[in-house]
C-alpha cells in the first residue's frame, strides 16, 4: 500500500451522458452499494461494491457511508468572493446594489490581509457547501488575485479566477487602464495559469465599466494565452441591457459588444443572461459559449427569469452552468440553487426535474467549462472531487426521505430541502479536505505526498 492510495463506498450518482439530450433515465449512473478507488488524486475505478472489492488494494479500507450519497463535487460557474461579506444586502436593483454596496466592499480588498481572511472564509464554504470547482471574480487588486489562488492552491481545489477589469463607470479606487489591466493580467497569467490546478480567467467586469479599448486588451490577451478563460456578465437586468446600448451604439446587441473584441468563444462564460434574443442563444451556440445560470441572485435582486430550456434548445444548445453568484446570489449552496432553478423553471412553463438538475450541478457545469474530461464524473480518469451528501442532514429532511420510493424523489428532496447541513463530507482529489463530524475545525489541507 501507498499513502495514495484511497477508497470509498456507499450509495452513488454520476452521469453518462446529457439529459437535456437524451432521456434522462438513460443518463443516470445509480449503484445502490458503490466502491471507488482512487490513486494520486483521481478516480481508477467505480463500479459495484461486490464487482470491486476483490480489486482494493492490500491494506486499503474503504471509507464506508452507508447512509449517504457520493457524487461528483459541485461546480459553481459564476461567483464573486470578494462579496461575501455583503450577502443578503437589502433592496436595490443591478445598478444600484452595485453603487451601494459591490463597490463599496470592493476597495477594501486593496489590502491583502484583508483578502487573505475573505477568501479564507469563502473557500470554507464553498467546500462546505460540497462545491469543488468555481469560476470565480476577485477584485481590480491583483493582490486579491494572489491571496484567493494562494489559499486554493493550499486546498488543491481546481479554481477558474481572475482580476476583474474596469476603466471606467466605477470609483477611482476600483479603476485601472487598458493598458494597466491588461499588464497585471498578463503576469498573473504567467504566476498561476496551469500552476498545479490553478486555471486563470479574464474577467471585464461587464461592457459598461469598460472601454472599447479594455475590451479589446482582454481579447488580445485570450489570443495570447492558450487554454485561459474568460467571464463576464451579459443581459442581466433590463436598465443594464438599455445601458449598453446608448454606451455602444454600433453593436447589434449585448452579446455583439463582447464578440467584437473576440471575447466570444470556447471557455467563454457570460453570467445570467436572462435577457437574451434568438440571434444571442445561436452565437453562443456556433461560438461554443456558455451561460451561467445563477438563480438565487436573479430572484433576488429582481433580474428576471433565465430561460434554461431556451438555451439547451436541441436545435442549437448552448452550454449552460448553474452559479451562486454571492453576494447577489444568497447561499453558495448549489442545493440550494437548485431549488430556486426549480421555481424560475415553473414560472417559465416547464418542469426542471432531479436528473436533469444534479447535471447541471456537476457534469453540466463541467462541460460549460470545457472541463468535463476530467470533472463532473465519478468515473475512471477524472479527479477525485467528491461531495458526500447526507439526507439525514436536518431533522425535517430525515423525516422526509424516509418517505421517499425512487432514487429520483430522494435527489428532487434534496435539493428543495438541502443545503450545506446536507453535506457530510467533501473531498478534493481523493483528500478529505471537509468533514462536519471531524473535532475540533471541520477543514484541513491535504497532505502533500
Amino acid at each position: 500500500m501507498t499513502s495514495n492510495q484511497k477508497a470509498l463506498r456507499g450509495r452513488a450518482i454520476s452521469f453518462s451522458g446529457n439529459p437535456f439530450e437524451r432521456p434522462p433515465a438513460e443518463c443516470l449512473v445509480h449503484h445502490e452499494d458503490a466502491l471507488i478507488l482512487v490513486e494520486d488524486g483521481r478516480i481508477t475505478a467505480f463500479g459495484p461494491y461486490a464487482d470491486l472489492a476483490a480489486t482494493l488494494p492490500p491494506g486499503v479500507e474503504p471509507v464506508h457511508y452507508p447512509d449517504a450519497i457520493l457524487t461528483a463535487g459541485f461546480i459553481d460557474t459564476h461567483v464573486h468572493y470578494p462579496q461575501l461579506e455583503m450577502i443578503g444586502a437589502y433592496g436595490a436593483q443591478l445598478l444600484e446594489w452595485l453603487e451601494t454596496y459591490t463597490f463599496v466592499t470592493e476597495q477594501r480588498f486593496a489590502d491583502r490581509a484583508h483578502a487573505d481572511r475573505v477568501a479564507g472564509h469563502f473557500l470554507r464554504e464553498l467546500l462546505r457547501a460540497g462545491t469543488t470547482t468555481a469560476m470565480v471574480y476577485c477584485t481590480v487588486h491583483p493582490q486579491s488575485v494572489e491571496a484567493f489562488f494562494a489559499e486554493s492552491e493550499r486546498f488543491n481545489t481546481r479554481m477558474i479566477a481572475g482580476k476583474v477589469l474596469m476603466d471606467r463607470h466605477a470609483p477611482p479606487a476600483l479603476l485601472d487602464t487598458a493598458q494597466r489591466g491588461y499588464d497585471e493580467s498578463k503576469a498573473l497569467i504567467a504566476r498561476w495559469h496551469g500552476r498545479g490546478r490553478q486555471h486563470y480567467c479574464v474577467t471585464p467586469r461587464f461592457a459598461p465599466t469598460s472601454t472599447e479599448a479594455q475590451l479589446d486588451a482582454a481579447g488580445a490577451l485570450l489570443r495570447e494565452h492558450d487554454a485561459v478563460f474568460m467571464q463576464t456578465h451579459l443581459c442581466e437586468n433590463l436598465a443594464e441591457v438599455a445601458w449598453v446600448r446608448e454606451l455602444f451604439p454600433e453593436r447589434s446587441s449585448y452579446l455583439d459588444t463582447y464578440d467584437h473584441a473576440g471575447l466570444v468563444g470556447q471557455r467563454s462564460m457570460f453570467g445570467h443572461a436572462i435577457h437574451m434574443h434568438e440571434a444571442d442563444f445561436h452565437r453562443c451556440h456556433e461560438a461554443g459559449a456558455a451561460l451561467a445560470f445563477c438563480p438565487t441572485s436573479n430572484l433576488f435582486l429582481g433580474s428576471g427569469l433565465f430561460q434554461l430550456f431556451d438555451a439547451m434548445d436541441p436545435a442549437r444548445p448552448v452550454r449552460v452552468g448553474l452559479g451562486t453568484d454571492v453576494g447577489g446570489g444568497t447561499s453558495l449552496s448549489q442545493l440550494q440553487s437548485l431549488n430556486e432553478a426549480y421555481k424560475v423553471v415553473a414560472m417559465s412553463g416547464r418542469k426542471l426535474d432531479a436528473v436533469r438538475a444534479f447535471y447541471l450541478a456537476t457534469l453540466g457545469g463541467a462541460r460549460a467549462l470545457y472541463l468535463d474530461d476530467r470533472l463532473g464524473r465519478l468515473a475512471p480518469g477524472y479527479d477525485a472531487d467528491i461531495a458526500v451528501l447526507d439526507p439525514k442532514g436536518t431533522p425535517l429532511l430525515d423525516f422526509r426521505t424516509r418517505h421517499c420510493d425512487t432514487l429520483e424523489e430522494l435527489l428532487f428532496v434534496l435539493m428543495t430541502l438541502g443545503d450545506d447541513r446536507a453535506v457530510r463530507a467533501t473531498y478534493v482529489a481523493g483528500e478529505c479536505v471537509y468533514d462536519r463530524s471531524r473535532a475540533g475545525d471541520p477543514f484541513r489541507y491535504p497532505a502533500r505526498v
